[in-house]
């Protein structure tokens, strides 16, 4: 949600990738480069899966989109409960949009979302609220997960790269 214009075309990517590695179906970007949905579907026909960037809708929009598909709403914020004394709850639900902002929130948006949480109630970065909450909902079971038909996939090693290719 938002844009700061001195770093956001980083950001952005990062935000996407960080949500397609550990789980996230998709992104909604109020306002993105037309090339970034292209890097990431690139991403998916190298790595694998089918994470998909959405650019264009407005947040009250895709808030009320969510609702309707009886999502739950997780806006992350250093302002919020700690996510630890909520991640309980926010796991009982069956579908989850979770919103990140880069500029200053609206106000409708701590009022609409069903949970506001924080990772920290210190500064941080949206990208590692966004790592930090993915991973805590699904208790570390997205670092297990595969991403099906791809063209390159890596072997673990403790030294060295090993990426085969298919």
């Amino acid at each position: 949600m938002g844009q700061r214009y001195v770093r956001d075309d980083r950001t952005f990517t990062h935000l996407c990738l960080v949500s397609r590695a550990l789980g996230a179906t998709s992104i909604h970007l109020q306002d993105a480069e037309d090339d970034l949905a292209k890097t990431v579907s690139e991403v998916d026909r190298a790595w694998g899966g089918e994470f998909r960037v959405l650019v264009g809708e407005p947040w009250r929009q895709v808030m009320k989109e969510a609702r309707a598909e009886g999502r739950a709403t997780v806006h992350l914020t250093m302002y919020g409960l700690p996510l630890q004394d909520r991640v309980d709850e926010i796991r009982r639900q069956d579908k989850l949009l979770l919103i990140v902002g880069g500029p200053k929130v609206p106000g409708r948006v701590y009022h609409e979302s069903d949970f506001n949480v924080a990772v920290t109630s210190q500064p941080h970065s949206e990208i590692a609220a966004l790592a930090i909450a993915l991973h805590e909902i699904q208790n570390g079971e997205e670092l297990k997960r595969s991403f099906g038909k791809s063209r390159l996939r890596i072997i673990p090693s403790e030294r060295g790269k090993k990426v085969v290719e298919y």
